[in-house]
């Protein structure tokens, strides 16, 4: 946008930085991308964990940061707090801070002219090789993938050949513009500046462009250095994803395909299972990012699907010195733990998580971190009232519902925020459910052995209630490992052979029961392996 201020244009470009925790590495791009942040506090709620984290990702960014308060309006605001909190935590001069509400425009007019006042000019010097950074793309049916950039040095415009760091490859700018607010043409594009480019011919892979990477002029790229920080995005969270009818899988494929042109975090392999068949196994920064993939898949696409509960990669070391990372359970070693076997030690995915909460929670917060298997690393207070409390924790225990159980705990008052860890050695095993001896490959889970037992008695109950009465005994059983840890039995139908005797011998009534039993091993045999309809698995997938 243009903003005029004290008689002068500025040139400003906004970017809003999605806040949740899943979302960390596109924040971090999007920080590169700018020279100062609105560093903004819930005047209600104060300082919370993500304000932290992003406090310390765009400090190691070198960004200049405003301060804003805002809800200042809300009955429970209390601004001198928030001041307050700013100034122990971060250093932030109070005297600098906005006070607003975005809600009734209070204090909004002061935003802007804040931002002209403390954020610098960009640096750049327009003479130098060309270098730009690649911020965020998106896919368009008539230009293909178009991108939007950060000019650090030299200048560029339509005609001009570059070329990427990341994938080596070559292309000539079929346009350049900027973003006000829609796409608006420009002749050229210089340092400092921040626009969209697309290509001529274009590019059609979204996959191509790398979020990050640096793009220099053909020719200059011994001349330039590669800009920082690129990497690839990280799966952490997988499911695997079966439509409800297998007549409904190309249309499914074709929405998921659609939704990863604008999305190229989610990773994508093609899965089969003997009782959902054909499929698909995803990948996501988090569970957040899981639940929008699927909630948009089911309403702009309308899809019938089954996803698998999130899980989490796991490391086998095996004594030949091979380590291999596998996220499919199914895949997963069929091992006792503590038993002598190939492997040399199994490991699994420990993140170092930061909660901001009121200290009359701390004692319930404690207590379900430790019973998630969280390991203490750190308690401070940051007023008398607001605690930040760290731990690490396995990556597998954060991702079932951890956040649901502490905002429950704390009515919505705790935040949360984590990062990577290490791989931590662990007594993990594969836990799988059986009918009539048969593994369900779809329903596998990898889990901690103290959980084996109460997590196999929760899935067979749970399975029989979803699983139809048969001709003949179904047995449900789940198995860690290699031992039977849990069992339902669903008794068959059975005609009621007695009813024709009343005061018959003993011997009799033994006889025809006898004959009864017989033929039910005759139709077991000839009848083979139960079929389980679609439905007990979509219900015992269920939440």
């Amino acid at each position: 946008m243009i903003y005029n201020y004290k008689d002068q244009d500025y040139l400003l470009h906004l970017v809003d930085t999605p806040g949740h925790v899943d979302f960390r590495a596109e924040v971090s791009r999007s920080y590169a991308s700018c020279g100062g942040a609105l560093l903004l506090v819930d005047a209600s709620q104060g300082i919370q964990a993500q304000t932290v984290a992003n406090f310390y990702l765009a400090f190691a960014q070198g960004l200049h940061l405003v301060p804003i308060v805002n809800k200042v309006d809300l009955p429970t605001a209390d601004p001198p707090r928030a001041l307050e909190q700013m100034e122990e935590t971060f250093e932030l001069d109070p005297a600098k801070a906005v006070l607003v509400s975005a809600k009734t425009g209070l204090g909004v007019e002061g935003v802007l002219p804040a931002v002209i006042e403390e954020v610098p000019p960009p640096i750049g010097d327009h003479l130098k090789p060309l270098k730009l950074l690649l911020v965020d793309s998106w896919y368009s049916n008539y230009k293909g993938v178009i991108l939007l950039v950060r000019i650090f040095d030299g200048q560029i415009k339509a005609g001009d050949h570059i070329t990427s760091f990341a994938t080596g490859l070559r292309y000539t700018v079929g346009e350049v513009g900027i973003m006000h607010p829609g796409q608006t043409p420009q002749t050229m594009l210089r340092a400092g500046q921040v626009g969209y480019i697309y290509f001529n011919p274009g590019m059609k892979r979204s996959q191509e462009a790398k979020v990050g990477d640096t793009y220099t002029t053909v020719g200059a790229e011994k001349l330039v250095e590669r800009l920082p920080g690129f990497e690839e995005p990280k799966a952490m969270v997988f499911v695997a994803a079966f439509p409800v009818d297998q007549g409904d899988y190309a249309h499914l494929e074709d929405s998921i395909n659609q939704i990863t042109l604008n999305d190229r975090s989610v990773t994508l392999q093609k899965e089969s299972s003997e009782a959902l068949g054909a499929g698909w196994r995803l990948g996501f920064l988090g569970t957040l990012h899981c639940s929008v993939f699927e909630d948009r898949l089911r309403q702009e696409h309308g899809a019938s699907i089954i996803i698998t509960p999130p899980t989490v990669p796991f490391k086998v070391a095996w004594k030949d010195g091979r380590e291999e990372i596998i996220s499919n359970p199914a895949h997963f070693p069929n091992l006792e733990p503590g038993k002598n076997g190939p492997y040399a030690e199994l490991q699994e995915p420990f993140v170092s998580v930061t909660i901001t909460l009121p200290e009359e929670y701390l004692g319930k917060v404690i207590e379900l971190c430790e019973s998630n298997r969280g390991e203490q690393k750190g308690l401070q207070f940051f007023t008398a009232t607001q605690v930040i409390l760290k731990y690490d924790l396995p990556l597998a225990q954060l991702v079932d519902d951890f956040f649901g159980k502490l905002k429950s705990l704390t009515k919505g008052y705790a935040s949360l925020d984590y990062e990577e860890s290490d791989w931590r050695k662990s007594n993990i095993i594969k836990l799988q459910l059986l009918v009539n001896k048969e593994p369900i490959d779809a329903v596998a889970r990898v889990v901690h052995y103290s959980q084996a037992e109460r997590l196999g008695r929760q899935w067979v109950t749970k399975f029989k209630e979803h699983v139809d009465r048969q001709m003949y005994e179904v047995v449900i059983q789940a198995v860690a490992g290699k031992r039977i840890v849990a069992r339902e039995t669903i008794k068959p139908f059975r005609k009621d052979v007695l009813s024709k005797l009343h005061a018959s011998d003993i011997s009799r009534r033994r006889k025809l029961l006898e004959k009864q039993k017989e033929g039910r091993k005759k139709l077991t045999a000839v009848a083979g392996n139960i079929s389980i309809d679609q439905k007990a698995f979509q219900g015992f997938l269920s939440k």
